[in-house]
Formats: C-alpha cells, structure tokens, sequence
C-alpha cells in the first residue's frame, strides 16, 4: 500500500488525502509550453515543480502505473504570426521551438518520454500536439452544440457560458470580476460577456481546417478546447491531477472544466488541481520592458541545470519565487557540498523517510531539502537527492558540467589536471602550485581527495 499523499486542491480550496481513480492507472495533465519562442524562466517552474510530481507518484505508484500527460500549444494566434514574420510554416517553427524547448528541459534534469515509456506499457509518459488531436476538438464542439451549451455566431462557435450553472467554481471569482477578467476579443456577437470561443475562421495565410459539422467557417479551434481534447483523448473523461501555473487558473482552465464537463455530463473534469506561484526576478515581475526578462537557455549559459533545478525546489511550488543571482549561488555550493559528500556512492536501494515525509505533505521541498542537509550516509543521501531530480552525476561528471556551462575548454581542465598529478607524483610541488594557479585563473578550483584522486568544480 503506498504512502499517503496529501495534496493541496485548488479546486476544494484544502489539502487533503490523494486518492487516485485507478491505483494501477494514475492520470495527470500539465499544461506545458506555447511554442513559439524560446521558454523563459517562469516557464521552467512548472514544469521542474510536475516533474518533482511524476517522480513522486512512480515512487508511490510505481513506474507502470502512472500516466503523464504534458500538452504542447502548436496552433495559436502567436505561433500564426512568428511563422508568417519569418515566412515558414507554424510546423517548421513549432518543431524547431519545441526542439530547443526539450533541449532546454532535459538540462533541467527533467524526465522526457524517451526516458521512462516502456513499449507495451499501459501507463506512460505523453506529450500530446494540439495540431493533432483536431479531431478530437471537433468532436467536442459538435457534442458542445448538441447538449445546448454552445452555439453559432459570425462564423465562430461560442461557449454559452450562462447555460453552465456553477460556471465559476474552480476560480470562485465574482462575476463582474470574470467579466473585466475574461482575455478575450471584445466582439457583438457574444450573447454574453464571458462566452469563449471553441472555433473561430482564418484569416488568409493562416492554417484552417474544416468547422465542426460544417456548421462555421473552416478556421482552427480555440484555446481552452486544445486541453479538453488532448485531456481527453489520452487520459479519459475524468482523470486525477490537472496541474499548471497559476495564472492559468482563469479563464483557460476554468473554461476548460466548462467545456468538459458540459459535454461529458461529468461532476468534474480532474479530481485535484494544483497550481504553482508567480516568479519574479530579483523582486520584480519578469517583463521585457523592465530588461529582466531570462530565457531558459540565457540561465543555462552560465549554470548547470541542476543548478537551475534546486534553485527552483527551494521555494514551495505554492509560494511565489524570487529568482535571484544569490539563490543560484547558494544552490551552486550546497551541489558542491553534496557532490563532495557522496562522490561516486551507489544510491541506497530504500528512500529516507525524513526525506520522502515531507514530499508527501504537498511536495514540501523546502523540508525535504532540509532533511537532506542532515543526511550523513553518502548512499542515503544519494537516493532522497535521486527522488528530487538532484545528484545524478559523477562527482567527476558534476564538476565537468559546471566547467562547461562556464564556458571552459574542459580538454584545457583535464590536460592541466593531469599535468599537475604528474608534478605531484614527481614532488615537483611549486610546479603543482603553478598549475593550480593557472586552473584558479581559469575559474577551476581543484580538490585533492583521500583516495588520491583530484576533483575539481567551478569557482563561484
């Protein structure tokens, strides 16, 4: 029987036991990237914070009973007019942004597909297109305009939000709040203020396929239907556990639930919904016109991805982030630390309860870093690190990564490195000394074991 995991349910405003539909079938949705330009830093907590979340549940539940579904936004009004500025097709650029973007997430120490799928295996790592499941949208909208809850203006196809009686349940906002709220196009042929578009035409250029029952213009769906459908498609009618950033809680997932529900009939789309905080850069919110504004891969250029990725799992998901030069810093050391502590120990084969408890009380990182900073058995600290996507080097493989992402010709490092083992064998001290000056210069600080080994990491 698996532990007991407490979730905070945005949904049910409380933290409460997870209990999964199907024990041997666990379902989860996040809301991944729009691609169309390269991720930011915002963009990587949620997906770091869900991966955390994948990890748990397989620990929990088992690798083959957990199934994962991490969406990508390839067909928006964004993605239509990158490709036609850059004069390519929406594939050619969607394909060639999420490339980078998984380049990107993988240096993050992020579980891909690739790394987890077992053929044959029931439950398994997705990664659906939008542009993929039209099919799936069009059976939706067509369901939606039968059951009453959606109808035909102009060419589009609306949601009738006022047909949903507790429409508003999952962001408890007012209405005339949701009103001022809604991001949608102003336009008279809204019975109401807050209906959303399922379907909307092209303009010329623009990709289109042909309208739900041929009952609008040919065009290309609305958002909020992408998720419907692809929820859908790979994890069922109702699942367990949306997730996504917390500015997504209104209007997209709101009308996501609208949508689902009102065509399944169903008392609620996913049983819990989590949600990440804000992140802000060193104590302003992250805009272009402020100069703060970081890619994933800008970070990446001068950090290792574990870096990256622990700086991330000290704040709660839940909380909001202050993204700073000292918060990497810390989390630099404390990897040094840690890396030094375990070198090349095997994992243990069972996880640390001091470790794994708080992960159990909604993915409390904080704590759980913290128990591990206690931990002093190399193979102990080893596994609760693994559970959190940290310590999957070599002590050796941890100090090269960081000499790469600085920049460093790591062929440079290893000749200099061997250069100076060969002066020590020879008692050639000041020689040693002067190759270990010529590292410091470099950025490279080097670190003679016990063993009679060397190691080295970047100086920070």
């Amino acid at each position: 029987m698996a532990p007991m995991l407490r979730l905070y349910n945005t949904l049910t405003r409380e933290k409460a036991p997870f209990a999964p539909i199907d024990p041997t079938n666990v379902r989860v949705y996040a809301c991944g990237p729009t691609v169309y330009d390269a991720a930011h830093i915002g963009n990587a907590r949620p997906i770091i914070v869900f991966d955390l979340l994948f990890r748990l549940l397989r620990h929990l539940y088992g690798p083959a009973h957990v199934t994962y579904a991490r969406n990508v936004t390839d067909v928006d009004d964004k993605i239509n007019a990158r490709a036609a500025l850059r004069g390519i097709t929406i594939r050619e650029l969607t394909d060639e942004t999420l490339k980078a973007f998984h380049a990107d997430v993988r240096d993050l120490g992020v579980l891909m597909p690739d790394d987890v799928n077992v053929p044959g295996a029931r439950a398994r790592f997705i990664e659906p297109r939008a542009t993929d499941h039209i099919v799936e949208m069009v059976t939706l909208i067509e369901g939606l305009v039968a059951a009453g809850h959606a109808y035909v203006a102009q060419d589009h196809v609306l949601f009738d939000v006022p047909s949903m009686p507790d429409y508003g349940g999952l962001s408890r906002r007012p209405l005339d709040e949701m009103e001022a709220g809604a991001r949608v196009e102003v336009a008279p042929y809204k019975r109401s203020p807050l209906d959303f578009v399922l379907w909307k035409p092209s303009k010329p250029g623009e990709p289109s396929w042909p309208s739900p029952a041929d009952i609008a213009a040919p065009g290309r769906p609305g958002w909020h239907i992408e998720c419907s459908a692809m929820s859908w498609k790979h994890l069922g009618q109702t699942f367990d556990i949306h997730a996504g950033g917390i500015d997504l809680i209104f209007p997209h997932h709101e009308n996501e639930v609208a949508q689902s529900r009102c065509c399944f009939g169903t008392a609620v789309m996913a049983n819990v919904w989590l949600h990440n905080g804000f992140l802000q850069v060193e104590g302003e919110k992250m805009s272009k016109s402020l100069g703060n504004f970081i890619t994933i891969r800008e970070v990446l250029a001068d950090w290792p991805g574990e870096v990256v990725r622990l700086a991330m799992l000290k704040t709660h998901y839940r909380q909001p982030i202050d993204w700073t030069l000292r918060g990497l810093e810390e989390a630099s050391r404390t990897l040094d630390r840690w890396y030094g502590a375990v070198g090349d120990a095997s994992p243990a084969q069972h996880m640390p309860p001091a470790v794994l408890e708080p992960l159990l009380d909604d993915l409390n990182t904080a704590a759980a870093l913290a128990e591990l900073h206690r931990l002093d058995d190399p193979a102990t600290l080893k596994a609760g690190a693994s559970l959190l996507g940290l310590l999957g080097q070599t002590q050796s493989g941890r100090a090269q990564a960081s000499v790469q992402a600085a920049g460093i010709d790591v062929g440079k490092v290893e000749a200099l490195i061997e250069e100076r083992r060969a002066a020590r064998a020879a008692k050639d001290w000041a020689a040693s000394d002067r190759v270990r000056d010529a590292l410091l210069a470099m950025g490279v600080a080097v670190k003679d074991n016990k063993d009679g080994t060397t190691t080295w990491s970047v100086v920070t």
